[in-house]
């Protein structure tokens, strides 16, 4: 499908044998904060995931895609969630590899699925929610256009401490 390639990087499905990446990836709890995870994920229940994650995002209002470059490498994943084709919308989250970063490929990546969702699922706006401290997401998302709609105070809870999160959004117009 030509339309998630970009020049750098291309968006594509979960396949088999990205299970290990996905379990690393699950099991980092360095992003269980902006994951919401609570707890590790088995090898069985993602490889359930894998295989289930060809349903139709029509059926399941989700999708999660492997960001990878031209060599194949797995540089993160980016995921429309909570998709609602009654009302247009969708959320969006994105997570580059650690080792991945500042090399331009989370704004392609994102520039990417924000076209195929206006373009392709007719999407009318997409929404992201960021902890106030990630100060580079918060960047990234405004330079792509979307706006700061709201602050939700002491909204997400991680070690002992509460943080604020943003919530942006962008519209198509």
């Amino acid at each position: 499908m030509k339309v998630l390639k970009g020049k750098n990087i291309y968006l594509r499905a979960l396949e088999p044998e990205d299970i290990n990446y996905l379990f690393s990836t699950e099991n980092n709890e360095d992003i269980w904060e902006i994951s919401s995870t609570s707890q590790p994920f088995s090898k069985h229940i993602l490889t359930k995931y894998i295989e289930n994650s060809n349903i139709d995002i029509y059926k399941v209002n989700q999708l999660r895609l492997v960001i990878s470059d031209y060599s194949n490498n797995c540089l993160g994943l980016v995921d429309l969630f909570d998709v609602d084709f009654k009302n247009n919308n969708a959320g969006i989250g994105i997570l580059i590899n650690k080792d991945s970063r500042n090399n331009g490929y989370a704004k392609e990546a994102l520039e990417i699925i924000i076209k195929y969702s206006f373009s392709y699922l007719n999407l009318h706006q997409l929404y992201c929610n960021i902890i106030e401290d990630n100060i580079l997401s918060v960047n990234l998302f405004k330079k792509l256009g979307f706006k700061q709609v709201g602050l939700k105070k002491d909204w997400i809870y991680f070690n002992g401490k509460y943080k604020n999160e943003y919530l942006f959004q962008l519209i198509c117009t």
